[in-house]
């Protein structure tokens, strides 16, 4: 029984350290994807459709 407790705290603990770490960096995916977005759609609009070479989420490169 000890055993079995001992397990399922060490599993819990596990479990909420995880999702500690996993939070702030989603957090961040959806910031650089809008960040990407709003690039994207500057790009089309400085280059012209069709003209986008490259695109990160901090700059565009026209063709």
């Amino acid at each position: 029984m000890k055993r079995i407790a001992t397990l399922t705290a060490v599993t819990l603990a596990a479990l909420l350290s995880t999702a500690c770490v996993i939070a702030p960096n989603s957090e961040r995916v959806i910031s650089d994807r809008e960040a990407l977005t709003q690039m994207s759609e500057q790009a089309i609009k400085t280059c012209g459709a069709g003209n986008v070479k490259d695109v990160t989420h901090k700059s565009f490169t026209c063709k």
